[in-house]
């Protein structure tokens, strides 16, 4: 990332008109991040409140894994449905309807209830919640040219980070102080306070009519009606969505059983755990950034897609696998922390990879679709890691979480295979004009 990259050079160096039509594109760009951050503080309540929720209901390890992989029961379902309407309705009021529903969804465990209410209330909140990522980044992208996308794509995904990074915290102040369901009235205040801002500030970006659809060449046409079969059947996004997937693994696991880890795994207090579960996040928003500006430094070189974020995004995947791999090695509770949080905060960092990748791969009247079904796939991860770790947990004790961390190396491994030898968009996205 230059200078000229920069939105502040960016306005300086357009005319009036340009201007403002810039300032508003960084200015939706900021209400997404600010989305996803309060999305990302939404998934993460049940983490940090793991072992309180726990005692106040009598689950198992087993259970509270149940519970928190049912919040993925219709999230991949969700993110087809709504990324496939994406295409044709507008991605602002998806947005807002989102925002307005997973406040909503918060309600009924708030309230009170036991786990068959709490299991209902996050059933919902996935659903909601489920499309969130893809709708944001297709809102944002439509705003910028591809050789700008790194940026306003990385930011979108920091979103992510900042919302744990800014939430937990407080969040665990408020669950040891208050308990765990006033933490949900507080997160749902404030999805209802962006529902609020967004409906006033904003706006769809007309990048894609502008650029993509009245100035590309009639050979493109073809593309444009490219089924989803043919698109999803490359093996950019085949590979792609294989390295997401391992990503979204790691994701699931730092919100659900990260914290748990650290203070029942590694012994650290309660409130350590809250301070220390910053890391990885905080590790994956410097990943998410340097690989942005790495990745357009490449590209506006002439690199092609498949080494500029391929192979950039496999190099983070695979030395994260190493962190979580090399964990049997050492001995102390420091080293062993430092080696999670790194693993785990380079092998969640592949998503903005991922989004721009098959932003590049999918021609523009499919592009919500193809991000959608890459969505929904990719976070059955969800669905399936924290009940995993959960019967590893029952079954091993403390040695179950290690092994969940042997695991996620593993899979680790097989996603920076996949981006190594299957994304090269240059190749694929032509075949879709044949």
């Amino acid at each position: 990332m230059t200078a000229a990259d920069t939105p502040a050079r960016a306005l300086a160096q357009d005319p009036p008109e340009d201007r403002r039509t810039a300032g508003r594109a960084w200015t939706v760009t900021g209400l997404l991040v600010v989305f996803m951050m309060v999305n990302f503080a939404d998934k993460s309540v049940l983490g940090l409140a793991a072992d309180e929720i726990r005692a106040d209901m009598g689950l198992s390890a087993t259970d509270f894994g149940l519970a928190n992989s049912a919040f993925f029961l219709l999230f991949s379902v969700a993110a087809v449905v709504v990324g496939l309407l994406a295409d044709r309705v507008r991605p602002r009021w998806l947005l807002l309807g989102m925002a307005v529903l997973w406040s909503v969804a918060q309600v009924p465990a708030a309230v009170g209830g036991g786990l068959a209410v709490l299991i209902g209330s996050r059933v919902l909140l996935g659903a909601a919640e489920g499309p969130a990522f893809p709708v944001a980044q297709k809102a944002a992208l439509a705003w910028f040219p591809d050789h700008r996308r790194n940026l306003p794509g990385a930011l979108v995904t920091l979103g992510v980070t900042l919302g744990v990074i800014t939430a937990a915290p407080g969040l665990t102040w408020v669950i040891h102080q208050h308990g765990w369901r006033a933490a949900l009235w507080v997160v749902a205040a404030v999805g209802a306070v962006w529902a609020a801002l967004w409906a006033v500030f904003g706006a769809d970006g007309r990048h894609r009519t502008d650029d993509e659809q009245h100035t590309a060449p009639a050979s493109d046409a073809p593309a444009e009606r490219a089924g989803y079969r043919r698109i999803l059947g490359t093996r950019t996004w085949i590979g792609t969505t294989v390295a997401y997937f391992t990503t979204y693994w790691c994701v699931a696991l730092t919100l659900v059983w990260l914290p748990s880890y650290l203070h029942t795994g590694l012994g650290h207090s309660p409130e350590a755990a809250g301070r220390l579960i910053v890391l990885p996040w905080a590790i994956g928003a410097v990943a998410l950034l340097g690989q942005a500006w790495f990745t357009g430094r490449l590209m506006r070189r002439g690199v092609s897609g498949r080494r500029a974020r391929g192979w950039v995004g496999g190099i983070l995947l695979l030395v994260g696998a190493i962190a979580c791999l090399a964990l049997p090695l050492v001995d102390g509770t420091a080293a062993r922390t430092a080696l999670l949080v790194i693993g785990f905060g380079l092998g969640g960092s592949f998503a903005t990879v991922a989004v721009t990748t098959v932003a590049e791969l999918a021609p523009a009247a499919r592009r919500g679709g193809a991000l959608g079904w890459m969505n929904a796939t990719v976070t059955t991860a969800g669905l399936v890691a924290p009940a995993v770790v959960g019967h590893l947990v029952d079954s091993q004790g403390v040695t179950g979480y290690q092994n969940a961390a042997l695991l996620t190396g593993a899979l680790l491994v097989v996603g920076a295979l996949a981006a190594f030898t299957m994304i090269d968009p240059a190749r694929d996205a032509p075949r879709l004009r044949g």
